[in-house]
């Protein structure tokens, strides 16, 4: 007598994927990798290039804030130029601690602020600067050569910073431009001031370096971003994708 054999669900053999379904997965892998791949580099490239520092004093002011922190890039001095703002160390100054303070004047200018209408000017050409605090007086009148080498730092701050001006009695107030550690480029924090550090155009009309080109921070930060908010949609759409097979079937 033959047996009569039942077949349940479990011993049917598992249907082959669908091609769109491998289409999908494909796409879904290629996706997550160049996800990663931005976010990996561009975190990468910020971390390599960039520190972080904390501005302790309004001397920066309305640049800058007390609290804030910027990203600068590590740069050496011979990198730097007029209009820069650069985070530095000067014994001298302040016993080696880093300070923030705007280049306005490289090895060989003559920097001044005149007594008859208290404007900077630098090689004789007077610098109008939108950085700083809507009719900010300049303080008091000087005139320096900067040496080969140095550079003469002031404050945005005008009335509340002990920059250059302040420090005459040691060449001329002038600061080793291999004394600069980095050139800031970015506000991070607090999440409400985030914002790249635009570049002056003030010195532009001067021969000589002026403000640098901002470094790569912009597209690393996209990359990163970008990358990762890549990552979390694929998976996302997988998931959402994968929920709506399963209701099919059922």
């Amino acid at each position: 007598m033959s047996s009569v054999v039942e077949q349940t669900a479990d011993d049917l053999p598992e249907a082959p994927a669908r091609p769109s379904h491998r289409a999908w997965a494909v796409l879904q892998g290629v996706a997550i990798a160049l996800g990663l791949v931005g976010m990996i580099g561009g975190f990468a490239l910020i971390a390599v290039d960039y520190r972080p520092y904390d501005i302790p004093t309004a001397s920066m002011h309305p640049t800058l804030q007390i609290g804030d922190t910027v990203l600068g890039r590590k740069v050496g001095g011979g990198s730097v130029g007029r209009g820069d703002v650069v985070v530095f160390r000067d014994q001298a100054w302040s016993g080696g601690r880093l300070m923030v303070k705007r280049v306005v004047a490289v090895g060989g200018d003559t920097v001044a602020v005149s007594r008859e209408d208290n404007r900077l000017t630098v090689n004789g050409k007077p610098v109008d600067e939108p950085y700083l605090a809507a009719q900010a007086p300049k303080g008091d009148s000087f005139s320096v050569t900067v040496p080969q080498g140095r550079l003469f730092l002031l404050g945005d701050n005008r009335q509340g910073s002990l920059d250059s001006r302040t420090h005459m009695d040691v060449d001329g107030g002038t600061v080793p431009a291999d004394g600069v550690e980095a050139r800031v480029e970015a506000t991070v924090m607090p999440f409400g001031r985030t914002a790249l550090l635009p570049r002056t155009a003030a010195f532009d009309g001067l021969a000589g370096p002026d403000a640098a080109a901002p470094g790569p921070l912009e597209p690393a930060a996209y990359a990163t971003v970008g990358g990762a908010a890549l990552i979390v949609l694929t998976c996302a759409a997988g998931g959402l994708a994968g929920l709506a097979r399963r209701l099919r079937r059922s």
